[in-house]
């Protein structure tokens, strides 16, 4: 069962970073070039905050039933796993909590200057958030 888990978390990585990057730059695109919301941007902003929550359920998951995280969450003076113990999820999930908060504020928005910006100011910071807590040298081996 960690095996799976452990899969489908690492694979669904790929498309979750891939899909928040999509998402970022078009939002900044569409900022930039002071373009209309239409409805491809709505669904690659959705998609995007969609498999990040997929992403996240996965993680929880795999936090419970994995030697690196609650089994883990006393040794913090080894910084590889306070990282994959505290620091990735919590960081994480605040991450996603912006993401998600840029989502609910671009529905508010009228302009569409205004729903662009608040996808790309949240998606950015959550996005940032995401790759400065990655367990790098897990990915890397």
């Amino acid at each position: 069962m960690y095996n799976t888990i452990l899969s489908v978390h690492s694979y669904l990585a790929y498309a979750a970073l891939g899909l928040l990057f999509i998402a970022t730059i078009n939002a900044i695109f569409g900022l930039t070039s002071k373009g209309l919301f239409k409805s491809k941007d709505r669904s690659i902003s959705l998609f995007a905050l969609i498999v990040c929550h997929m992403q996240l359920l996965a993680g929880l998951m795999l936090y419970f039933v994995s030697p690196l995280g609650l089994e883990s969450f006393g040794q913090m003076k080894e910084a590889a796993l306070r990282l994959t113990s505290l620091e990735h999820p919590l960081i994480n999930i605040i991450a996603l909590t912006l993401i998600t908060i840029g989502w609910s504020k671009h529905k508010k928005e009228e302009s569409n200057n205004g729903k662009f910006k608040k996808i790309a100011i949240f998606y950015t910071l959550g996005l940032l958030l995401i790759l400065s807590r990655l367990p790098w040298a897990n990915w890397l081996n």
